[in-house]
């Protein structure tokens, strides 16, 4: 049996069981069914079943066990690992255009895509192992491209893009360099101590985006307000309820829920990213606090405006 099979089987195993619990001849059933629908072959015996359950939880941290009472296997545990869950994402989709190719006419992907993603996995290895690379890096104002060597920590994704931190031994400081604007990658052979001190994850808890680590902002509570715009000819959405479904930062709450306004708060800093956010929502929302970000929005509305107000 291919890898391919393997990985489809243990998502399917996973699906269903999320939905409720199975016994194992359901389970069994329902696998020759999808056999059928996508194409292959993950007919399995008990024993076999019971090495993907060790499989599913080694790979997925996804629990499987037996209830004794129901007769029935059920999910247990489930650790929230973004990873499993995004790498499911792209693999459902992929099977679904693999198996049924005239679908293909019915689904459209971003223009853009995400590039510098072939440097991956050797980032990652040199992630794990800790040992410097040397990249040329060209950076968007710069016509010329730069010889860095980097100490990587953290892969970091970023509306379709990639981002790497790692410490630069240049500036002798930690950055944020785009996969997309490496040329060129090369291991050195050298090791790096790992500091104690910094947790790569943490650096970017408290900021929208991938500018994390700046000194330049602090951690501040923006409440903001979404409301319909009194100038639309038509009955749309409140911008506001996709913002339910897709929080800003992990921090947002929920301060008021109406048919007229909803009413969020986060804690971040309030750095360019995040000031280019809340403009793409226009007239549809207003932060009410802080007012320093507050005044900063008001004066670029205001620029804007005067660009359109030229003859």
């Amino acid at each position: 049996m291919s890898l391919l099979e393997t990985f489809t089987r243990h998502r399917i195993i996973i699906q269903k069981l999320r939905m409720k619990p199975f016994t194992f001849e359901e389970l069994k059933a329902k696998l020759n069914i999808e056999s059928d629908i996508i194409g292959g072959n993950y007919d399995i015996s008990i024993r076999t079943f019971q090495r993907d359950i060790r499989d599913i939880s080694q790979l997925y941290s996804i629990d499987i066990s037996y209830n004794k009472s129901t007769k029935r296997y059920e999910i247990y545990s489930a650790e929230d690992d973004q990873y499993s869950e995004r790498l499911f994402e792209a693999f459902d989709v992929f099977q679904a255009l693999k198996a049924h190719q005239e679908f293909s006419d019915y689904v459209q992907f971003d223009t853009g895509k995400p590039e510098g993603t072939g440097y991956m996995a050797d980032l990652l290895v040199s992630i794990k192992d800790r040992k410097q690379i040397q990249v040329t890096y060209q950076k968007f104002w710069s016509e010329k491209p730069e010889i860095r060597v980097l100490e990587p920590y953290l892969l970091k994704e970023f509306r379709r893009r990639w981002y790497v931190f790692a410490y630069d031994l240049k500036v002798k400081d930690f950055r944020v360099f785009g996969l997309d604007r490496i040329n060129n990658l090369l291991e050195t052979g050298v090791k790096f101590q790992y500091p104690q001190s910094i947790d790569p994850k943490e650096q970017f808890k408290e900021v929208f985006g991938i500018i994390g680590s700046s000194a330049d902002f602090t951690v501040q509570v923006v409440t903001l307000s979404f409301r319909k715009s009194p100038t639309d000819t038509v009955d749309i959405p409140n911008q506001g309820e996709y913002i339910k479904s897709m929080p800003l930062h992990a921090s947002q709450e929920i301060v008021k829920d109406t048919p007229d306004e909803i009413v969020v708060k986060v804690s971040l800093k309030p750095n360019w990213e995040f000031i280019m956010e809340i403009l793409s929502y226009g007239e549809y929302v207003e932060v009410l606090e802080p007012q320093s970000l507050r005044v900063i929005i008001q004066q670029k509305l205001m620029t804007t405006l005067s660009i359109y107000n030229k003859k």
